[in-house]
């Protein structure tokens, strides 16, 4: 076991990350379970706070299983085995779909009075509780490079290290504790690894904004 819950994952990056404090990084948080460790990042490097919206594609018989990710304009991220774990053309247009208006549903609820913080010359830091395939992450940092980030950082307290080579490419740096050989789910590094649900992270964007 890794980290005694969220709290102290998201504490041990924000002394991995300390050099960026006093420079007003943007904190961008994956929901939903990154929500409030993106809120203690951001009150310990002093900087702001929102989300960026990604979704899995799920696997037909296993939604747990990633076979890509789908970002806020509607770009997707198809994994190289998607066909062979039952990705066919047309599962995965139907899927994108799905996501798609998942995406757009929490976008209304969770920053319903505002638009997204603009990452443009801001220092980005993409923040999750974990990376399993990488597929929502590589979504989230390909999204944001194209609004033009002064600088672009994934940061995360646990993933497999094969993930963490494919994430390098779509990010200036990767911030991660730890990188064990044997992975089986992010869950697994946790001693308590709780649901978070909608109503927790629209609390804390609503004291963010």
């Amino acid at each position: 076991m890794s980290f005694a819950n969220r709290n102290q994952a998201a504490d041990r990056l924000a002394e991995a990350l300390a050099e960026y404090k006093g420079q007003h990084p943007l904190i961008l948080a994956i929901p939903r379970g990154a929500v409030p460790m993106g809120q203690r990042l951001a009150r310990a490097l002093d900087g702001d706070l929102d989300v960026v919206l990604v979704r899995k594609l799920r696997a037909p018989f296993n939604p747990e299983f990633a076979l890509g990710s789908i970002d806020e304009s509607g770009w997707t991220y198809i994994a190289d085995y998607a066909e062979s774990a039952g990705g066919t053309p047309a599962y995965l247009e139907q899927e994108k779909q799905a996501q798609l208006a998942t995406i757009r549903k929490r976008r209304a609820q969770y920053t319903p009075l505002r638009p997204p913080i603009d990452p443009a010359g801001r220092i980005v830091i993409v923040v999750d509780d974990g990376l399993a395939t990488g597929a929502t992450m590589i979504s989230a940092l390909h999204a944001l490079r194209a609004r033009k980030p002064a600088k672009l950082i994934c940061a995360v307290p646990v993933a497999p290290p094969d993930t963490l080579e494919k994430i390098e490419g779509y990010a200036d740096e990767v911030v991660c504790l730890q990188a064990p050989a044997f992975f089986q789910a992010v869950g697994q590094f946790y001693a308590a690894f709780p649901q978070i649900d909608d109503s927790e992270v629209e609390a804390i964007l609503r004291q963010a904004g």
